[in-house]
């Protein structure tokens, strides 16, 4: 009778003694800025810049970002049994939280400085780029590691400070909703590292290695407030908890088939949208605008803050549908939200009209948040449910084991993503020869719009400004060399082949007539600027992909997460806890610490 008059308390919202301040709410939330938009940035822009602007293989670099998440598989569970065992003045959480913030922050920058001169090492081309993608490996399996010692334990202390079924959702979507504010500007990153002021002469890359600095600026202080605002109010009665071994804490729950039954649902969802991760932004660049990575950046930056907005504001109706329907109906919802987004790129995929592709954004953005944040929410009522039954508190093993999937799912789709990137015949080595030749150019267009003679005087002088033009007559004979030879006539078709030629015959024809005018004028700012505008306007043709590598992209993007989605959604509707049961293993639980309170006095 006691759990059941609980249960109706609960069940009309009588929970104002479980409320988490407002306070802890802001400062658990804002730790969403790794978990959510370091770790997003890593995984993709990775992958994104290493391909476009180091003319990395796509395949290769999906096999590296496979690597960490291999790794995770001993990484998470570990910290997550280390934090779950863990006894300290400071909690069991909030040490691991300091150390990983911080690492996370050094390491974020570290892993932009990738070798670049291969002159410096005497080495060829190609073993520069198995140097780099050696490089990249490395720092981005230390990065990883730093956010599995940050996350892991920040995840389960949420599930340690909510302790209502609906309380839990809000303090997870907190966390969300800071994630996706601080996300917004993830996008803008792309924007930022290819402003002069940031990049210099170079390329993304090296426009990263700065912006990088100024993340690591803003996040230090960052974790050094959670340090000391954050509180573990379990920990007093978890101190007197006896310690547990790693494999038994790992057979039970694995051996948990409700928790076995979230995991599954999702993971398979999250398995399809990371299949295609990067296509969008292929897409957005080389379907929408041709490859001019440059103008796709004022899109994608759009595009990115549109999402976290999105994300933002969704956690408003995340929390009245939760309370209105139950998590697991809410559940079904975000996945139907996804679903609609995916078709709807079908129409909105419009080089006529790119900004269309804010339709699907705003959908899919809902949807994601709502579910993931559900899902973590989730967790928690799973982990209450074993709680009652083993009388112990593992959050941390039950995070660090959910995480660990949707790790593998993210890196066995990096893998597949890599290879479908290759099988829709993207040309990586067109788009990086046509990138360094724009560089170039780039690079003495500079020159013309210095603020005065003095400072064009500094910059470049007129033999190094010449170099620059005969470094772009080069990549335009690799251009030539790489269009002339027999894969490249039996992949893809005469037409588009003959295209190609064409724009390049008439690129050099106007690189030489440049030249010659700018030796002329005694290389002259105004024609200058007038003539290099000119070039670079000519040199974009030359990054065109072929139609059906553009064609299969889509394809692929959109066809993928609907396929997985519907296997998800059939999961989620039989998901077995519910919001009564829930509600009735709560009750259970408080009843239980009140009795033993009694036993105790």
């Amino acid at each position: 009778n006691s759990v059941t008059a609980m249960v109706a308390d609960k069940g009309n919202g009588d929970f104002s003694s479980t409320r988490i301040s407002w306070a802890q709410i802001v400062a658990y939330g804002s730790g969403g800025l790794i978990p959510i938009a370091l770790f997003n940035v890593a995984g993709q822009l990775i992958a994104l810049l290493g391909n476009i602007s180091l003319g990395l293989s796509a395949f290769w670099l999906g096999v590296i970002l496979l690597v960490p998440r291999l790794w995770d598989a001993f990484s998470d569970p570990i910290v997550g049994h280390f934090s779950d065992n863990w006894r300290s003045r400071w909690g069991r959480r909030r040490p691991f939280i300091a150390l990983g913030g911080i690492l996370v922050a050094l390491s974020f920058v570290g892993m932009w400085w990738v070798p670049r001169d291969a002159g410096l090492f005497n080495l060829s081309e190609s073993a520069q780029q198995w140097l780099q993608m050696f490089f990249i490996l490395a720092s981005v399996l230390v990065f990883y590691t730093a956010c599995t010692l940050f996350e892991i334990p920040h995840g389960a202390l949420g599930m340690e400070m909510a302790t209502e079924y609906h309380e839990r959702t809000r303090l997870f979507s907190a966390k969300a909703c800071f994630g996706n504010l601080f996300a917004m500007g993830t996008p803008f990153l792309i924007k930022l590292a290819s402003l002069e002021r940031f990049k210099g002469t170079g390329d993304l890359v090296d426009g990263m290695r700065t912006v990088s600095l100024m993340i690591a600026a803003v996040l230090i202080p960052l974790v050094v407030w959670w340090f000391v605002t954050l509180r573990e109010p379990k920990f007093t009665a978890v101190n007197q908890q006896q310690r547990t071994s790693f494999w038994s804490e790992m057979k039970k729950t694995i051996g948990n088939r409700t928790f076995l039954s979230l995991v599954v649902i999702i993971f398979t969802l999250a398995l399809g949208f990371n299949f295609v991760a990067l296509f969008n932004q292929y897409t957005i660049i080389f379907y929408l605008y041709g490859g001019d990575q440059f103008r796709a950046a004022d899109l994608l930056a759009w595009n990115g803050l549109l999402w976290g907005v999105t994300g933002v504001l969704a956690a408003f109706p995340l929390n009245w549908l939760s309370r209105r329907f139950g998590k697991k109906q809410t559940l079904v919802i975000a996945i139907l939200l996804m679903g609609s987004a995916q078709l709807l790129k079908i129409v909105c995929y419009s080089p006529e009209l790119p900004q269309l592709v804010f339709i699907p954004t705003v959908l899919l953005s809902a949807g994601m948040f709502m579910f993931f944040t559900l899902a973590a929410s989730m967790v928690g009522d799973v982990c209450d449910e074993a709680e009652l039954t083993t009388g112990t508190r593992t959050e941390g093993s039950y995070y660090a084991v959910f995480w660990w999937y949707i790790k593998m799912g993210s890196a066995f789709a990096g893998f597949v993503m890599g290879a479908l990137v290759t099988m829709t015949g993207f040309d990586q080595q067109q788009n990086k020869f046509a990138n360094q030749l724009r560089s170039a150019l780039s690079a003495a267009h500079q020159y013309s719009t210095a603020e005065d003679n003095s400072t064009a005087l500094q910059l470049i002088n007129p033999q190094e400004f010449d170099a620059h033009f005969e470094n772009a007559g080069t990549k335009a004979d690799a251009l030539r060399a790489l269009w002339s030879n027999e894969e490249m006539r039996t992949r893809n078709n005469n037409e588009y082949r003959a295209s190609l030629i064409t724009a390049l015959d008439f690129f050099e024809e106007q690189l030489s007539t440049s030249h010659t005018k700018i030796r002329e004028s005694e290389h002259d700012r105004q024609v200058i600027q007038t003539e290099t505008e000119a070039l670079l306007d000519a040199s974009l043709h030359l990054k065109t992909q072929s139609p059906g590598t553009l064609r299969w992209m889509r394809i692929v993007e959109i066809s993928l997460p609907i396929v997985l989605g519907f296997v998800s959604l059939a999961l989620a509707i039989r998901y077995p806890l519910t919001e009564a049961r829930c509600r009735e293993v709560e009750a259970q639980l408080k009843l239980r610490t009140e009795q033993q309170g009694d036993h105790a006095e």
